[in-house]
């Protein structure tokens, strides 16, 4: 039987599936040395709302937790993503920022990267990919999975024999929303797997609809050589299927699986004791929701709108919202669910239900995507909408990283000098505020109070506290000898 190999996404994917991306270095370090040994193709490590949430909430150089990370794990290579053009961010970047980050990115101990494009536009990947293999990476890159008339197993089968004239190392199927049934990779990764020939090929999904680890082993089984897993307590719910579950049973199915599944024991217990000392959540499976296949939104997304609709008390009204976002996905051509589309889609589909008239208001994403601005859509938006949306504006046709000016030298000017080009892409990235905040804050505290042993654990923690001055250890008497 053929070999089947595991990324791990424990430290990224995972966390920002079910933590809100609050993982810090110093909860990783730990376990780092571990995950390097157990037999992982990669480690996924930064990327997308990671590098953001870095720099916004945790006050972490995200360049530096490369860097700090790359020197724990040696053995194992570890993975940022990107999406495409857009980078880290929601909004597309010009060439030479797309490119300089590239080289960065390879500079701080990086070897692996996994770009994707949110509107499957191969156009969007065509820089970062030839920027990626320049600086030395390796290119796994992605194809994002949603549900419509449009995207049809010949869609995608299109779509992947696109990113091998890129010349890519590998290619993915990306599942953000958790909507690959066992009946749809039955009829998917055999075409997948004939377009793509010998080239790898990858399975990256979620777990929203308890779906998830019964998807990846059929992809397994039906020719996926790599699939993105995380570790049991932090997969589930939003997050990957687990690895000690898909490794063991792709075993028992007759597959090669080298990986040291045993060895991820100590990586659970670890993660188990940050979320019970940080009070976050562990995972768990979810339930099947047949309403999940039409409105598409990610779980973490209608919680946050749950929370800023009870803020106005119009909480009730969520399901209209939801409702509502799957006329107005239909109506804009299908965009994926995925973030930003998630995002536009969602904000014009509350928009519409509160104001009591559609497209009364119309963000300007919303119009900038309907003009063709992030890229190809994947069909004509409805007439009678796009009349409303942009008016007499003339869509654009070009690539869009085409359509943006350089800006490298441009922020040098206006925002120099810096002590290196990780801080010009943060300056790039990021406003004044955030910029200078972020560097203020330098070095990354890489000290959690977790030891070796649970003593050592014991005692770091009573030295934390401040309303403790001392501690009086007193020992078991020794067991009189007969």
């Amino acid at each position: 039987m053929r070999k089947v190999s595991f990324i791990d996404t424990t430290l990224r994917d995972a966390h920002q599936s079910l933590w809100s991306t609050r993982m810090t270095t110093a909860m990783m370090l730990p376990v780092a040395p571990i995950l390097d040994r157990l037999g992982f193709e990669a480690i996924d490590l930064v990327g997308g709302a990671v590098f953001d949430v870095c720099v916004r909430y945790l006050l972490e150089d995200p360049w530096e937790r490369m860097r700090i990370m790359s020197r724990v794990i040696t053995q194992t290579r570890l993975i940022v993503m990107t999406r495409g053009q857009s980078l880290f961010t929601f909004e597309l970047f010009p060439d030479d920022v797309v490119e300089l980050t590239a080289k960065r990115i390879a500079a701080n101990g990086i070897r692996y990267t996994t770009p994707y494009d949110a509107l499957n536009d191969i156009r969007n990947l065509e820089v970062p990919v030839r920027a990626a293999k320049a600086a030395g990476l390796y290119v796994a890159a992605g194809v994002v999975y949603t549900i419509s008339p449009v995207h049809t197993d010949a869609y995608y089968t299109g779509k992947f024999r696109e990113l091998l004239r890129l010349g890519v190392d590998a290619v993915f199927l990306k599942d953000p929303s958790g909507l690959l049934k066992p009946e749809r990779v039955q009829t998917l990764i055999p075409v997948l797997r004939t377009a793509v020939g010998a080239l790898p090929l990858q399975l990256h999904t979620h777990c929203l609809t308890g779906l998830g680890p019964i998807c990846a082993l059929e992809a397994i089984r039906l020719g996926v050589d790599t699939v993105h897993t995380a570790t049991s307590v932090l997969a589930h719910g939003a997050s990957q299927p687990p690895t000690e579950w898909v490794a063991r049973n792709a075993r028992r199915l007759g597959f090669e699986v080298s990986l040291n599944v045993d060895g991820l024991q100590p990586v659970a217990d670890h993660f188990r004791y940050i979320a019970a000392r940080e009070g976050k959540p562990l995972g768990r499976v979810a339930e099947y929701d047949p309403f999940h296949y039409e409105h598409q939104i990610p779980g973490g997304m209608i919680s946050n709108l749950r929370s800023q609709l009870r803020d106005i008390g119009l909480e009730h009204r969520l399901d209209e919202i939801l409702e509502e976002s799957a006329r107005v996905r239909r109506e804009l051509g299908y965009p994926i669910m995925v973030s930003p589309f998630s995002q536009f889609v969602a904000t014009q589909a509350a928009l519409n239900v509160i104001q009591g008239e559609r497209y009364a208001t119309v963000p300007d994403e919303i119009r900038k995507y309907a003009l063709g601005y992030y890229g190809q859509l994947p069909a004509p938006v409805d007439l009678d909408v796009l009349d409303r949306i942009v008016g007499r504006e003339q869509p654009v046709t070009a690539r869009p990283g085409e359509l943006l000016a350089p800006a490298l030298e441009r922020v040098r000017r206006e925002r120099g000098p810096f002590t290196s080009d990780d801080d010009l892409l943060l300056a790039v990235f990021y406003n004044p505020e955030q910029y200078l905040k972020l560097v203020n804050a330098r070095p990354i505290k890489t000290d959690y109070p977790i030891g070796r042993t649970p003593l050592a654990t014991l005692i770091k923690e009573l030295a934390a506290r401040g309303d403790i001055v001392s501690v009086k250890l007193i020992g078991k008497p020794p067991v009189p000898v007969a």
